[in-house]
């Protein structure tokens, strides 16, 4: 049953930095490591601040040795109330240099707020003065990254480093989720109308979207997920690709498929077709923010593919 900071002895609190210092040391190597290659300038600050982990680990060591031997119980932050719960970053797939940094002030606000609290829970003069210590040189840190990060938009390592994590966002993210929201807008529209047209009963156009909606997710998410490893092409982890372009497919197809839960149908066909519209003006606007496509000619593009499915269609349900 996990403690409250009160009901630990000085042996404990002490334990507890050291466990915690550890931690965080390690956090920022594992996370200086896996983003070294392609932000090397957030790497080298992320190193410098896990040797000032490691170098606060060991005065605290130093000091638990003095006062209760060379045993140190195992006091994990999980072990005690008020610790934030942290999900591990680094295990991310994908991983941003301003996630990190946003990790990175929470991690040293709750080491300094942990200092301060803890200060409190020892009559002892050495452990207080360094408990104390370490509390203001957390709340240094935070200043530190501030002035790292400062001297890379100096040296425009900074701008290299955005324009590389965006990069990594196009090709991970914006891309298979547009491949999928374009083939879920238009390719259903299609069989949609289709049957819409052809029945003239909203229902049985609802029954035809959910099924070709779903099953081209089903299809894109796969067919994504096994186009390539993303090694050399760097477009990260197939499995996760594919989970967006499949969930982006489904989500474009469902959208103008809803509408045909209104039982009726003109009703029904008026919503769907500005629904329609929507989509392909949310595609056009994607593909010119991330794609770098002027907006008119995204949006001509995209207006003739819809419009030449929706024509094929209206002709076969109406034959």
């Amino acid at each position: 049953m996990a403690k409250t900071l009160k009901e630990l002895t000085a042996q404990e609190v002490l334990a507890l930095a050291i466990q915690a210092e550890e931690e965080d040391g390690r956090i920022y190597a594992d996370l200086a490591q896996r983003i070294g290659q392609d932000f090397p300038e957030t790497a080298k600050s992320l190193q410098a601040m896990h040797d000032e982990e490691d170098g606060h680990r060991h005065r605290l060591i130093n000091l638990y040795r003095e006062r209760f031997g060379e045993h140190i119980p195992l006091v994990r932050r999980q072990d005690v109330k008020g610790f934030i719960t942290r999900k591990p970053l680094w295990m991310n797939s994908i991983l941003t240099v301003s996630m990190i940094r946003n990790e990175v002030e929470t991690m040293e606000e709750e080491a300094r707020n942990f200092y301060q609290a803890a200060i409190a829970q020892t009559s002892d003069a050495a452990v207080r003065q360094l408990l104390g210590d370490l509390a203001a040189e957390e709340s240094k840190h935070y200043e530190m990254a501030e002035e790292m990060d400062e001297q890379q938009k100096a040296s425009g390592a900074r701008a290299k480093e955005d324009m590389s994590e965006r990069r990594r966002f196009v090709l991970q993210i914006v891309q298979p989720g547009l491949a999928g929201l374009m083939d879920g807008s238009v390719s259903t529209l299609a069989p949609v109308f289709a049957a819409a047209f052809a029945t003239h009963a909203s229902r049985d156009a609802f029954l035809v979207g959910m099924a070709a909606s779903i099953g081209a997710g089903i299809s894109m998410g796969f067919a994504e997920a096994l186009s390539d490893d993303g090694v050399l092409s760097g477009r990260g982890r197939p499995w996760a690709r594919g989970f967006v372009c499949g969930l982006m497919t489904t989500a474009g197809g469902i959208g103008h498929t809803l509408p045909f839960l209104i039982s009726n149908f003109y009703y029904a066909m008026y919503i769907a077709i500005a629904v329609v519209a929507v989509e392909l003006a949310v595609i056009a606007w994607v593909r010119h923010r991330y794609m770098d496509t002027p907006l008119l000619s995204a949006a001509f593009q995209v207006c003739v593919g819809g419009t030449l499915v929706f024509i094929v269609g209206i002709l076969i349900g109406s034959a």
